[in-house]
């Protein structure tokens, strides 16, 4: 009993650790939505800014329903496009999570305090068979 208490003790603190580590991997995300909560926001009133930070030519393959496009590297520099969303809800993407860690970071430098980082980024998304939006 005493071993399976370890055993069980044990995965569990390996499975906070990943998460924490996870956490960390996108940057000033504060937190992960993930795409089952984001598919069913994006429907109703609540539907939070959702910002696909790839580059054009991957975003015209195909992106989340109503996501705008501004690349990583221009979001410093192109807040006023979402400077009226400040105060609501803002997901972050991009294919995998190092461009949404960097553009996240900068959102929350520039008081952006509801950004959350979309669990799974775009790979995840279309690995779930959900719907894309192509311009």
């Amino acid at each position: 009993m005493i071993c399976q208490l370890r055993r069980a003790l044990s995965a569990a603190c390996a499975l906070l650790l990943l998460s924490i580590l996870a956490c960390g991997s996108h940057g000033g995300a504060s937190r992960d939505i993930s795409a089952a909560d984001l598919l069913a926001r994006l429907g109703h009133g609540d539907a939070p800014f959702v910002l696909d930070v790839r580059t054009p030519e991957e975003y015209a393959t195909g992106h989340v329903p109503g996501a705008v496009n501004i690349p990583h590297d221009q979001v410093g520099t192109r807040l006023d496009e979402i400077g009226d969303r400040r105060a609501g809800d803002v997901v972050v993407y991009c294919e995998r999570g190092g461009r949404a860690a960097k553009a996240a970071a900068v959102l929350d430098q520039a008081g952006f305090p509801h950004v959350a980082h979309l669990a799974g980024d775009m790979a995840g998304w279309r690995a779930a068979g959900l719907p894309v939006e192509k311009p």
